[in-house]
């Protein structure tokens, strides 16, 4: 019997020819990673257990991106207590201020995670490494305390799901959909603690922004991991990032799955996830008139050069953004930010009426930078819509890829794109 790609990469991390589902291992980590929520208790229980020294100065990534521009006096003290301990360690990976990303997009822009790499983070949306044919999976703060003194990680083998996207994407559909409609389909539970594999002829043609979409989004289902085998996009991305070697894997044609799903896309509509679960789908053209308050185009899940050409290129053709909907622009990383600059799309925000924020994960988790008030509802490019996620815990979020979210800020409620384009061409018959 193969293995899956999930399990090829672990075997070659603890020096076995193969592992087994179920199975537990320790893993030597090429990357522990920890931002400035979750870094704090692990330093305080790194500190606790009497170590003194971190494992790998250069295979730790401490990235202060939830509450940055630091919000309050706690945030501050937190950014503080982490930062004293990056210099103390001399830790290479050290991200604040003008040099801070949304970690998940930052990690992989840098070249600090590459294919191969066996990955754990302090965030639960560190699964979006997959992207690049890595394994990556979240944990909890002592998890990476342990992780950052010993340079191993202590878990279960998964099973492997695969998903085999076939088809062709309709107009405005995008990674953000696909994944949508997959949460839809099998559930908030329906991969739990299964590597999500993702595979079939799409794949080979979509592109990285939405290949990390898609795996930011796997434990949305529940995922351990989410992975596609790496290609000539991959290669493309990566050769000029990667700071480090990497090695590329793949699944044997005889590997072992506990489902497989075949996904024909090309009957993907531009998606909802409506309150208060991500599974809780419907394409756009089959929810009621919702109108919104504020909408947010951003988060490690959209919020690469890629979505904000999209966003821009529907909010150009709208001209103004809805007077009653605050519009939030949030590039994920500085490189994003200098990018969108350099190609007018900063402008045509601003001259349409949105905000422009510096890269924070900031509303995502209703840190800051755009807290719903009561009653308020917000169409979002983030991931996650639970009650009370962006804000107050009788705001409402709604789940949408860039192209509708910006549609959405333009006539003020959820709309697909189309309402823009072909409301323009009509008026030109």
């Amino acid at each position: 019997m193969g293995s899956t790609i999930t399990e090829k990469i672990l075997a070659s991390h603890c020096g076995k020819k193969v592992v087994e589902p179920g199975e537990f291992i320790e893993p030597k980590i090429d990357i522990a990673l920890s931002n400035d929520v979750t870094a704090p208790l692990a330093v305080k229980e790194f500190r606790k257990a009497g170590i003194k020294k971190v494992f790998d100065k250069n295979k730790i990534a401490l990235v202060m991106d939830h509450f940055t521009p630091n919000k309050d006096i706690l945030s501050a003290e937190h950014v503080k207590f982490v930062r004293e301990f990056a210099k103390e360690h001399k830790i290479k990976h050290y991200y604040e201020g003008g040099n801070v990303g949304v970690e998940h997009a930052l990690l992989p822009e840098k070249g600090i995670v590459v294919p191969g790499d066996v990955v754990i983070g302090a965030d639960s949306h560190t699964c979006t490494y997959g992207a690049l044919g890595a394994f990556s999976t979240g944990g909890g703060s002592t998890d990476i305390a342990a992780a950052m003194a010993t340079g191993k990680v202590w878990f279960k083998v998964p099973n492997s799901i695969k998903f085999i996207l076939n088809g062709k994407l309709n107009k405005w559909v995008r990674g953000k959909d696909i994944i949508l409609y997959i949460i839809g389909l099998i559930g908030v539970d329906g991969a739990l603690y299964n590597s999500m594999e993702f595979d079939g002829p799409l794949c080979k043609k979509l592109t990285m922004a939405d290949r990390f979409t898609i795996t930011n989004m796997a434990i949305e289902a529940g995922g351990k991991n989410g992975i596609f085998t790496p290609d000539e996009i991959t290669e493309n991305y990566v050769a000029k990032r990667a700071q480090r070697k990497y090695k590329f894997y793949a699944s044997d044609k005889d590997a072992k799955y506990l489902k497989i799903y075949e996904i024909d896309c090309s009957k993907i509509l531009p998606q909802v996830s409506m309150p208060f679960l991500p599974s809780n789908t419907k394409a756009v053209k089959d929810i009621k008139k919702t109108y919104i308050d504020q909408v947010v185009i951003g988060s490690c899940t959209n919020g690469r050069i890629e979505d904000l050409r999209v966003a821009a290129k529907i909010i150009k053709k709208g001209k103004k953004v809805n007077s009653n909907v605050r519009t939030l622009i949030i590039p994920a990383t500085p490189e994003v930010y200098s990018q969108a600059l350099d190609e007018g799309l900063l402008r045509t925000f601003m001259d349409a009426g949105a905000v422009i924020s510096a890269p924070t994960c900031g509303p995502c988790l209703g840190g800051h930078m755009g807290i719903l008030a009561s009653g308020e509802k917000c169409a979002s490019t983030t991931n996650r819509n639970f009650r009370g996620r962006m804000g107050h815990v009788e705001s409402q979020l709604f789940l949408v890829n860039p192209a509708v979210a910006a549609a959405s800020a333009i006539k003020g409620y959820i709309a697909s794109p189309d309402e823009i384009y072909n409301a323009k061409a009509s008026k030109k018959r």
